[in-house]
């Protein structure tokens, strides 16, 4: 097994900064977050599941995709790709799995998404698994566990004074080369908290379950009644994608202006996410809005592309201000008789 010590960690850490855009958890006033560091000693490695998912590093809460100027009578079309690559380090495993659940939409549909493609393929991820269960976490009832490497380049464990090593792809490899690594006679350790989050698992109905209960007027009106339409479950989430695009003016110094054409994230529990031209909105009501929330994750998106799109994480659960928990709904789902 391949084994590394803190010490050769952090040089390796120090030398990766150097090479790529290095993004790892840091301390932000307080907050745990995947940030851009150039350095190991930035690097937070004792922590919790980062408040933000680490999606934003493929699909940034604001995205320029192209930059339109004209001069003369010339119009100069511009896209805006980043070409250094990126490693991520510290990611959860329920955030790579989150990455893994868009897959299904941005990469294998045609025609892929090329921005999101662009960040997948630039980027390599070393995770590190996850000594604890965290407050609302629930992977192993959808798929996951806190020491999986399945979606993966490199995955890291705790041991001892060190971590060991699991290689899970080519691209792993190759970013391990040049890092002081011992080979030793261990193996992965079975994962006590994997077993412990097992032991309890929660209810997943099938899609159809789920689209039983779309008339069923009170459940979703008791949960969309305490909904403050928020939108911080949709921006904390590993697996949401919505996104709207929009163009602004730049003005630079000089007079030179040009025109970004730009995607933002949505969040389809937002009043104005479905509102169309003449003002009809056909989902008015927060009830209407969160069932569709629920739905997309636990039907919509495992019938149309497959995975559930949700990897229980459960920064929802934590960050809903008024307690609006997703697992109280897949309990009471559940408790539903089938049609």
């Amino acid at each position: 097994m391949k084994y590394i010590t803190s010490d050769h960690l952090k040089s390796w850490l120090d030398r990766l900064a150097g090479q790529h855009d290095l993004v790892a958890p840091r301390n932000v006033d307080g907050h745990v977050l995947y940030r851009p560091v150039t350095s190991a000693a930035e690097v937070l490695f004792d922590y919790e599941r980062p408040e933000l998912s680490a999606r934003e590093y493929f699909l940034p809460a604001t995205e320029t995709i192209l930059r339109i100027e004209k001069k003369k009578q010339e119009v100069i079309q511009q896209e805006v790709l980043p070409e250094r690559t990126q490693v991520i380090f510290g990611i959860r495993p329920c955030d790579a799995h989150g990455l893994a659940v868009i897959d299904a939409l941005f990469l294998n549909q045609e025609p892929p998404d090329r921005y999101y493609a662009h960040h997948r393929q630039r980027t390599t991820l070393i995770g590190l698994s996850c000594p604890q269960l965290w407050d609302g976490c629930f992977c192993t009832s959808v798929g996951g566990g806190p020491d999986q490497s399945t979606f993966l380049d490199l995955l890291l464990r705790k041991e001892g004074e060190g971590y060991t090593i699991e290689v899970v792809t080519a691209k792993g490899e190759a970013l391990l080369e040049g890092a002081v690594v011992e080979e030793r006679p261990l193996k992965p350790p079975d994962s006590e908290v994997g077993v412990m989050a097992a032991a309890n698992p929660l209810p997943v109905s099938a899609p159809g379950k789920w689209r039983q209960l779309f008339d069923e007027e009170r459940l979703w009106m008791r949960h969309g009644e305490r909904c403050l339409s928020c939108r911080l479950c949709t921006y904390v989430c590993p697996t949401c994608r919505c996104f709207d695009v929009t163009d602004r003016v730049v003005a630079e110094r000089g007079g030179v202006t040009y025109i970004e054409r730009i995607r933002v994230w949505d969040a389809c529990t937002s009043p104005n996410y479905r509102r169309v031209a003449g003002g009809h909105n056909p989902r008015p009501t927060k009830a209407e809005r969160l069932r569709n929330r629920f739905l997309c994750k636990f039907c919509y998106y495992p019938m149309d592309f497959g995975p559930l799109g949700c990897v229980g994480c459960g920064r929802c659960v934590v960050s809903c201000p008024v307690n609006v928990d997703i697992t109280e709904v897949m309990r009471e789902v559940a408790g539903y008789p089938e049609a």
